[in-house]
């Protein structure tokens, strides 16, 4: 284990199978394993290379083409080698959610973050003081929504006596954030009160938590988000004169067309700003959450290419999969997988049988979630509705799809990553904590 990452496999880790020994990360290639052979220890999440290359480039291209910048989202993963992949693909940064994901990320050559989320009062503003003192050379930007948490950080460097700290001034619908212009001004007031210890960078905003089920009612708060972050930006610019870089961050959703759309113009007319978009999970998509979302980012015509509105549905592949096996059939209609709430998200749906193996090959003729469903799950088991005379037996293995990347990544010490034929080619360690 190297700086706290698995660096060495063994069969203590979900996947690998039984009595393999320690096999190093570099060599899980040669292996030549595959989920639905039964070699590997089910369950095991995979990622489909090709896809998240295919939406890394999509996404990219989409940024570029709309004049922004994008740091996704690390959170999602934790996995520093694939956060590294999207900054050496063109990503202008990392996001982080807090200061030890921060402390994983720069630990891995990640110099460039947004941490996007409130640090708190003088014990996580000392923490950070001490993150900057680990890795001085790093570029760390802090949201800050109170005079509170601005006092506390001055505090805090003031004492350690280090270099400007950059803060982007949060507002908010729904989660944390100033609620009004009022009160962003206050917190503009208390870092310019800094005398120089802190550094006004520019505001932050994550839209995604003023989100309803009502597609209207969310465009109407997420406009009013923006130009609240519009009217505050003005101010920040007026604080710090206008030859000042600034920064415009938001869009850590699947509404980031929304912010391009509305603050995209206060960048490009500010000319000294950059609008930094920081969505993480669209880079893994799923067959639930984010393909709702998608569709319905399609028709608000929200994704465009070169100049023309394009299908984000059919842009984007969904890269996750969770491999199970079929462990037991008591009833005619049931099947029971040896996955449950330990392995999968079921925050934001139950997984989704997409195709169902046999002996390593895949069964032609299953109908995947026209023929059968997830009906629920304990902390081992999936119990799996099946139509009368479904092919399913015990021994089979299941491929399902999931609902947010967030909360079934988290489960896992290592994401597989295979290639088009299913076989493994790389192990990538998290860092969940």
């Amino acid at each position: 284990m190297a700086d706290g990452i698995i660096d060495m496999l063994h069969d203590g880790i979900r996947g690998v199978p039984p009595g393999a020994g320690r096999i190093p990360l570099d060599e899980v290639a040669a292996q030549g394993w595959h989920p639905a052979e039964g070699t590997m220890s089910l369950p095991v999440l995979t990622l489909d290379e090709e896809a998240f290359a295919a939406n890394r480039a999509l996404m990219l291209r989409y940024a570029a083409e709309q004049g922004a910048a994008i740091a996704p989202h690390a959170k999602t993963p934790m996995a520093p080698a694939l956060a590294a992949s999207l900054v050496a693909a063109g990503a202008w940064g990392t996001t982080v959610a807090d200061i030890r994901q921060a402390a994983v990320m720069l630990r891995a050559g990640l110099n460039r973050l947004i941490l996007a989320n409130q640090v708190g009062g003088p014990g996580g503003a000392r923490r950070v003081a001490r993150l900057h003192e680990a890795y001085p050379r790093a570029e760390i930007y802090a949201f800050v929504d109170s005079v509170e948490a601005a006092a506390a950080l001055d505090a805090a460097w003031n004492e350690a006596r280090l270099a400007p700290l950059p803060v982007l001034v949060e507002v908010g619908a729904g989660r944390a954030g100033a609620r009004d212009l009022a009160a962003a001004e206050r917190v503009i007031a208390a870092v310019k009160a800094s005398e120089g210890r802190l550094r006004l960078a520019g505001i932050g905003a994550y839209e995604g938590a003023a989100a309803t089920a009502d597609a209207e009612r969310t465009q109407a708060a997420i406009a009013g988000l923006a130009a609240l972050a519009a009217e505050a930006f003005g101010k920040v610019r007026a604080a710090v004169g206008p030859q000042a870089p600034l920064i415009l961050t938001a869009g850590g959703s699947t509404y980031f067309d929304l912010i391009v759309r509305h603050l995209g113009p206060v960048a490009a007319a500010d000319g000294k700003a950059r609008l930094v978009l920081r969505s993480g999970a669209i880079f893994f998509h799923d067959h639930g959450i984010y393909k709702r979302g998608l569709a319905a980012l399609d028709a608000r015509q929200g994704f465009r290419l070169g100049g023309e509105i394009a299908s984000a549905s059919e842009g984007f592949r969904p890269a996750l999969r969770i491999w199970a096996e079929v462990l037991s059939r008591p009833e005619p209609c049931l099947a029971i997988c040896g996955m449950g709430m330990r392995d999968v998200s079921h925050d934001q749906d139950l997984p989704t049988p997409l195709r169902l193996h046999r002996d390593g090959r895949p069964v032609h003729g299953f109908a995947g979630p026209d023929e059968a469903k997830v009906a629920k799950l304990n902390d081992q088991h999936a119990f799996l509705a099946l139509g009368a005379g479904s092919p399913v037996t015990v021994g089979d293995v299941i491929e399902f799809g999931i609902s947010h990347p967030c909360t079934c990544l988290d489960r896992w010490r290592v994401i597989w990553g295979i290639d088009g034929r299913g076989r493994v080619r790389a192990a990538y360690p998290t860092c969940f904590g």
